[in-house]
Order: C-alpha cells, then sequence, then structure tokens
C-alpha cells in the first residue's frame, strides 16, 4: 500500500508540476496587447525639456492578429499618474507613449506633460482596460535606463 500511495502521489506531483510549468498567463496564450519596454531615465540631465520628457517613454506591444482599440484604456505608474488612450493598436503594432508633448500618430502617442512620471530610483507601469481589469504591468528597480518587459 505504502509503494502504490508514493506511486500515486508521484504521479500527482509530476502532473501539478507540469500544469505549472506550462501554464502561460491567459494575455499570452491568446495573444493581446502588453507592456513591452520602459524607458524610464532619458538619456543627458533631466532638465524637464520636450527632449527629455519625450525621452521618457512606455512601449507597448499587440501580439494578436486584430487590432485592438485602447479606447479609455489606462497607463499609470505607482503614484497614480495616468494617460488615458484613444484610438487603436494595430495588429503585430507597436505603440509608444512619450511623456512630454508632440503630434499623436498611430505608433507614438504624447502624455502632454511637463515633468517626468516613471522614477529613476523605481517604479511600477500598470496597463488598465477601460473596465479596470489589469492587463500587464512592469517594474524595475534603480538600475539602468530601460526595461523590457
Amino acid at each position: 500500500m505504502k509503494v502504490r500511495f508514493a506511486a500515486s502521489a508521484a504521479v500527482v506531483a509530476t502532473a501539478v508540476a507540469g500544469s505549472l510549468l506550462t501554464a502561460a498567463p491567459a494575455a499570452q496564450a491568446a495573444g493581446g496587447v502588453s507592456i513591452y519596454r520602459v524607458y524610464y531615465n532619458s538619456p543627458g540631465t533631466d532638465n524637464r525639456s520636450n527632449t527629455s520628457l519625450n525621452a521618457e517613454w512606455v512601449q507597448l506591444y499587440n501580439s494578436s492578429t486584430a487590432a485592438v482599440s485602447l479606447t479609455n484604456w489606462k497607463l499609470k505608474d505607482r503614484a497614480g499618474w495616468t494617460y488615458t488612450f484613444s484610438g487603436t493598436i494595430g495588429a503585430k503594432r507597436y505603440v509608444t507613449v512619450h511623456t512630454g508633448r508632440g503630434s499623436n500618430t498611430a505608433g507614438h502617442r504624447y502624455w502632454g506633460r511637463a515633468a517626468y512620471v516613471w522614477n529613476n530610483d523605481g517604479d511600477t507601469a500598470y496597463l488598465r482596460k477601460a473596465s479596470g481589469t489589469l492587463v500587464d504591468s512592469c517594474a524595475w528597480g534603480s538600475t539602468g535606463s530601460s526595461k523590457y518587459c
């Protein structure tokens, strides 16, 4: 009986471990929009020039085969600074949200801020649907200047 129990336990443990190792987040399994990269420490001196502000950005990627409406989706930091999207992101396309001012295009959006959002010493970017559902997040510490998420 002990041998049978041990064998059964091993089968169950193997099955559970296998499912944990192969499980993928729903967004990755189905494809969709995610935070691809955050450039939180723009090059040079943080002088709040529009050039410096726009060198701070978050890039999203749509891995699906269909365009996704981003209308009223939110990009936030830990402090609650919020960018609200409009429009869509094309299939297999990127969209970059710059902190400063500029003219929005399909691939580049501008927050219009006169101050930095993403903390160089550590922060988290959150992407939420219009419903408030968390789609993705990306956190970093105090080293480096950007992070692939």
